[in-house]
């Protein structure tokens, strides 16, 4: 019995010991990854249905947009279709400073009040050619800055005249074959435009309106800038951008020339040329902006009047234009001056020119806040005319604030 008992044992650990041998190995646990399509289908469904609804929302808003444009039109045309007398059509100071505060106080963004203000002025001008074609003489050739103030004026529907000389834009306006005209007056960098304030001592005009527009200088051109060696532009413009010019071009000739756009053209026909100018002439011409903004001064702004016959009504914002001949005394500017101060109007400018003929003495531009109706600058005026030899009104007008 022993000996069976223990052949038994080794045979019966053989099998096990054999059967663990036999066995196979554990498997190892495998990581089980999500299926890329599973992730990437909806996302690619959701983005899709997205693209789609957005499309769907633009076609739908520029559906009503157009519609409420055309019913604003229609709306304008008849406000001024009621209008008795023709000229309001194009010269209303008042609604359109209420249009564009009403604008600016409304919208919320992200569109730039300056781009929004440019749609409604079109829709304004489209409006008010169809009652009245207006006719407004600037200082050209197109896009100079004066023409871009007067399409801020007056929209790119008025009958915009470029002409070669500010002298020009005063006859076209005092001969009756312009409405109205525009042209600098004053930069915040040079200062007077002496051509412009010599006219009004020569022709019996209005200023009826301004334009405060801010006037960035590029350098353009089709070459390279190591290349330039002549740039051309008007005396101001490179006036205003005389240290930057000195500074980074100090090899460059520069030349004056009747305006920006015939610098423009220069530059684009002559190689090696550049022009001063604005970004719309780099546009109108094909040419390369080579430095941007390079005028010396970064609020460079100039302000254009607005000339023509009307009489404006006060606006509560508004300044008013005199041209001033006192005694050549001593102390009688002075005493002149006092009638500010006395019934305190803001003086904001003043300018001298000599007489013209054997006359001694002097002319005196002056700009101040207040419409002439307002009875305290009435007043004003009534006290400085005691003192003058001449005093002749140029004008009460809305002021403007600076515009891109």
């Amino acid at each position: 019995m022993a000996k069976k008992i223990v052949k038994r044992v080794p045979a019966t650990k053989s099998k096990v010991v054999e059967k663990v041998k036999k066995a196979p190995p554990p498997k190892k646990p495998v990581s089980v990854r999500k299926a890329p399509p599973e992730k990437v289908a909806p996302k690619t469904i959701v983005r899709k249905k997205t693209a789609a609804s957005t499309e769907s929302q633009i076609k739908a808003i520029d559906k009503d947009l157009v519609q409420l444009l055309n019913k604003r039109m229609r709306l304008s045309l008849e406000q001024m279709t009621d209008l008795k007398d023709r000229h309001a059509v194009w010269f209303d100071p008042n609604g359109d400073q209420d249009l564009w505060e009403r604008l600016e106080a409304d919208s919320q963004g992200p569109l730039p009040n300056v781009t929004l203000r440019a749609i409604f002025r079109e829709v304004l001008s489209a409006a008010r050619s169809r009652v009245k074609v207006v006719r407004a003489a600037y200082l050209g050739p197109p896009f100079s800055f004066s023409h871009l103030a007067a399409i801020e004026h007056f929209g790119k529907s008025a009958d915009l005249v470029p002409v070669n000389t500010i002298a020009s834009v005063f006859e076209e306006v005092n001969r009756g074959h312009a409405d109205y005209g525009v042209v600098p007056i004053e930069n915040s960098t040079d200062g007077r435009i002496v051509d412009t304030l010599d006219m009004f001592t020569r022709l019996p005009l209005r200023i009826c309106g301004e334009v405060q527009l801010a006037v960035h200088h590029n350098l353009l051109s089709r070459s390279a800038r190591s290349e330039i060696t002549e740039i051309y532009s008007k005396p101001q413009a490179l006036s205003q951008c005389r240290d930057w010019l000195s500074r980074n071009m100090p090899r460059a000739r520069t030349i004056e020339v009747t305006s920006t756009s015939t610098a423009a053209q220069l530059a684009r026909d002559k190689p090696g040329a550049a022009a001063v100018a604005g970004k719309q002439a780099a546009v109108q011409y094909d040419l390369q902006i080579v430095a941007e903004c390079i005028e010396d001064n970064p609020h460079n702004i100039t302000r254009f009047a607005i000339i023509g016959d009307e009489a404006t009504v006060p606006t509560r914002k508004d300044r008013t234009a005199v041209l001033l001949q006192i005694p050549h005394a001593p102390g009688a500017l002075a005493d002149a001056l006092q009638s500010f101060k006395n019934f305190k109007v803001n003086l904001t400018w003043i300018e001298s020119f000599p007489l013209r003929g054997p006359e001694s003495g002097y002319l005196f531009f002056l700009d101040f806040e207040g419409h002439q109706k307002d009875p305290v600058v009435s007043k004003a005026i009534a006290a400085l005319e005691k003192k003058a030899v001449r005093l002749s009104i140029l004008g009460s007008y809305p002021r403007s604030g600076p515009v891109e």
